[in-house]
């Protein structure tokens, strides 16, 4: 196992945690919040999903770098 040198300046108060980047990744999921939609909302949102996948499949979108690209 590799030893692993940590700046006193990043430990205050003993608040340093280390867990491995799959744990830390699930962790993170799990708090991001989760929105449902009902009603006019959710069938607005999913009319406006399925015509932008419409448009993409048809070759409509373009790529920009910027929004200083969108006319």
């Amino acid at each position: 196992m590799a030893t692993i040198t940590i700046p006193k300046n990043l430990i205050k108060n003993d608040d340093l945690v280390i867990i491995p980047r799959k744990e830390y990744e699930s962790m993170k999921a799990k708090i991001t919040p989760t929105f449902y939609l009902k009603g006019k909302e959710a069938e607005k949102l999913d009319k406006l999903v399925k015509e932008g996948l419409k448009e993409h499949q048809e070759g409509k979108c373009k790529t920009i770098k910027s929004l200083a690209d969108l006319d």
